[in-house]
């Protein structure tokens, strides 16, 4: 049987910590405005996150773990 594939988007986008978290990148860091705001609100918008529980099962999936 054939090994499932993991999919090449969400392995750039969420990583795994040591304890097993799914983390992510907050989007709004990623628009072209940047230079507008303040370096603190762009210190406060920025950073990972974890994945809400309602999408882990999918994600995990994706990644195929």
């Amino acid at each position: 049987m054939p090994k499932m594939k993991s999919n090449s988007g969400i392995k750039k986008r969420v990583k795994i910590t040591g304890t097993g978290k799914l983390m992510h990148e907050k989007g709004r860091r990623r628009t072209h405005l940047v230079q507008k705001q303040s370096s603190g609100r762009s210190r406060l918008d920025g950073g990972m996150v974890p994945i809400a529980k309602a999408d882990r099962k999918r994600v995990k999936k994706l990644l195929g773990k």
